[in-house]
């Protein structure tokens, strides 16, 4: 009887008396268990292993003798053990399938025989048993037990559930050459069902498989070739409705068949065509930028490109970069990693450690890679950065040099203004962040928008760190760079252009940039740059101001400008200074 029908689809049995078990296993069935790499036992368990190879179909054979009452196929109890073949003890699962009497379990469905049971050299009578199982019930079973099965190999993979009859002939053809005597006497197949996997009909369209082929298969051919595979097949308005053969697992969907077909006709046969598509230019707007230019431009400015991992210590983020609601990994790949970066200045400044503990003293490094912002927001954002750092003299160790000149916070931001080429592009004063130096940071704008940062590593993570000096470090939004910059172009003037110089005097507080917004934004005609180039404060000064130098550069592409066009220019930007930031003339 079978009490887990869905487990155990099919199950039958034979019993033969009056064997010799004595009888020497044949030398050609020990030769073929032995190039397929078996090792002979005894002729009723060579039997078994035999048709097993033969046929595909796994079988077990039981000591009849050894058995009290009928056999029933049942998942285990609660605290259920057994004795496998292998002698190893079992505690048995209630997911387990049994194969047992009514003293209890005499083996492990489709996993292994019972040692109790198994037959020796003094068994006369044998019940040989096949059956079919479901394979979801066997997978995992021989890795939790910590065994190896040469029949639960073949069941979790799924066994032809119309193979156990033609499996027990043949085994028991077998047993009557090997071992059969004049008093041996074979019963009748005993044979209990279950829930039979039921093989669902797919319609196979012919001119699909000739389009997904890629050459013309005539359809009297393709149904040919399926009934070459055994299948059951019907045609109706064109479509080959299919029913695969009960032993082929592998053919479930239209494409299967398609696979079948292609090998059946001979791929040697397909004609090899190289696939043809209109292709249209997709237009790049002027000035825009890629990922690949950014890196570039980088390397043409000194900097070696690192990749570091997205995993990072939570340490850095609720440091570095403030954030308390990292994303945090479900399986870390080390412990210390265990969340993921939101900002890519962590990882360059444990390089830079590296580097150091290696003997470079001089590096300029960056990164572009991808962040995943806090916890709170959506995983979809995943933004990417760019980030670069600097440490040590800012020039190689040379003769024509002072190497011992430090890089500082000036020299980052010329590279970073380097990269803003093009954008309306500012910075101002950045005093909160908790990485950077609060008196040498600054934020970074295009239009407007805060698109990252720059500035000197703070003086507690250099001493974090173990740095013997504070390296400067920028990190910038990537897709905030990579879109299209203006173009500018004019032609180059044949007049020559003017310069002029001018003092003033300004709040120490006030920053530069304002100056330089304050007159760019007048558009004044014939301005070509205007830029600061010496700031002084000392005792010469009143109280609280500064003095700022700044290069008036005036050109005009048609004419020579006159004395007077150029006191035009100079007076509005002076009047400009004073109105906007308060500036008076420097005398």
């Amino acid at each position: 009887t079978i009490s887990a029908p869905d487990a155990c689809g099919r199950y039958l049995g034979r019993v033969i008396r009056n064997l010799n078990v004595q009888a020497a296993t044949p030398d050609w069935m020990k030769r073929r268990l032995e190039r397929a790499g078996l090792r002979p036992i005894a002729p009723l368990v060579d039997i078994t292993n035999y048709v097993m190879l033969e046929r595909g179909q796994p079988m077990h054979a039981f000591d009849l003798d050894k058995l009290d009452g009928a056999i029933d196929v049942r998942f285990a109890r609660a605290g259920e053990t057994m004795k496998l073949l292998n002698e190893q003890d079992v505690a048995l699962q209630p997911d387990m399938l049994l194969i047992t009497d009514t003293k209890g379990a005499v083996a492990m469905g489709g996993v292994m025989g019972g040692f109790n049971s198994m037959v020796t050299n003094t068994t006369q009578s044998v019940f040989f048993e096949a059956a079919y199982f479901d394979p979801d019930v066997i997978q995992g079973k021989t890795r939790l037990l910590g065994i190896n099965s040469d029949a639960a190999f073949r069941f979790e993979r799924g066994v032809d559930p119309q193979l156990p009859r033609d499996a027990l002939e043949a085994a028991t053809k077998l047993a009557l050459e090997i071992c059969g005597t004049a008093a041996t006497k074979v019963g009748p197949i005993t044979e209990a069902t279950g829930t039979l996997p039921v093989r669902a009909c797919v319609d196979v369209h012919a001119d699909r498989a000739v389009h997904l082929i890629g050459t013309n298969i005539p359809t009297p051919e393709i149904s040919a070739m399926l009934k070459r595979l055994q299948c059951g097949l019907k045609e109706s308005f064109g479509v080959l409705i299919t029913t695969p053969p009960s032993y082929r697992f592998d053919l479930n969907i239209e494409e299967d068949f398609v696979e079948e077909i292609a090998r059946l006709y001979g791929y040697a046969r397909i004609p090899v065509a190289a696939p043809q598509a209109a292709v249209a230019m997709v237009p790049v707007a002027d000035g825009r930028r890629n990922n690949a230019r950014l890196r570039r431009e980088l390397a043409a400015l000194g900097y070696q490109e690192v990749i570091n991992y997205s995993f990072v210590p939570p340490a850095w983020e609720t440091g570095l970069a403030g954030n308390n609601a990292p994303v945090t990994l479900a399986n870390p790949i080390a412990s210390h990693l265990s969340v993921m970066r939101t900002s890519l200045l962590g990882g360059l400044v444990s390089t830079l450690q590296s580097n150091l503990n290696r003997g470079e003293m001089r590096l300029q490094l960056f990164e572009l890679g991808r962040c995943f912002l806090s916890a709170e927001a959506s995983l979809a954002a995943q933004p990417e950065r760019i980030a670069g750092l600097i440490y040590g003299g800012r020039a190689p160790e040379q003769w024509g040099l002072d190497h011992a000149t430090r890089s500082d916070f000036f020299d980052v931001k010329g590279d970073v203004e380097s990269l803003l080429e093009g954008f309306t592009a500012s910075m101002k004063p950045l005093t909160d962040h908790p990485a950077l130096h609060p008196g040498r940071a600054a934020a970074v704008f295009i239009e407007g928008k805060a698109i990252g940062y720059v500035g000197e590593l703070h003086p507690r993570w250099q001493q974090d760190f173990e740095l013997p000096l504070a390296p400067v470090v920028f990190e910038l939004d990537v897709a905030s760079l990579t879109q299209a910059a203006k173009i500018r172009f004019s032609g180059i003037s044949k007049m020559q252009a003017v310069r002029r110089d001018i003092a003033v005097l300004v709040d120490q507080a006030l920053p530069v940039q304002a100056c330089l917004d304050a007159v760019n934004s007048q558009n004044l005609p014939g301005l070509v740059a205007f830029s600061l180039f010496d700031l002084y404060q000392g005792s010469k000064l009143d109280s609280g101001k500064k003095s700022l130098a700044f290069r008036i550069v005036m050109q005009d592409t048609e004419r020579t400008l006159t004395e007077i066009d150029i006191a035009k220019v100079v007076d509005e930007i002076v009047k400009v200074l004073h109105e906007k930031c308060g500036a008076t003339i420097r005398k």
